[in-house]
């Protein structure tokens, strides 16, 4: 079961997929690509490393996402990400907070071997 934080991380990257393909001019008219892509997106944040005291996935040191996905989510948080401020205000701001929060250290079984 996901806490609070992941909960919220969900709740924000579902509203930015959701901005991004009803008003964005660049985005696909196939809806069907962009569940994909936020069911692949939560799939990401059940199994983040970190867990509860995850940073933001810019500031992350374990590249969990595909490149091609990662290089489309990028897209999709620069597009939406300003515009989120008018429409849900109090998650930009709670992910703006997140976003200065701290990288934690890597849980020791995903470490290097030395």
């Amino acid at each position: 079961m996901a806490g609070k934080r992941i909960d919220r991380e969900k709740e924000t990257i579902s509203r930015m997929i959701s901005l991004y393909q009803r008003r964005c001019p660049d985005a696909t008219a196939d809806a069907e690509h962009y569940q994909t892509l936020n069911a692949y997106a939560d799939k990401r944040l059940d199994k983040c490393v970190f867990g509860e005291e995850k940073p933001a996935c810019k500031q992350c040191p374990v590249h969990c996402y595909q490149p091609a996905k990662r290089e489309e989510m990028k897209q999709i948080m620069r597009w939406a990400g300003p515009r989120m401020l008018w429409r849900h205000p109090i998650l930009t701001i709670r992910h703006l907070i997140d976003d200065r929060r701290p990288v934690p250290e890597l849980p020791e079984k995903y470490r290097p071997k030395k």
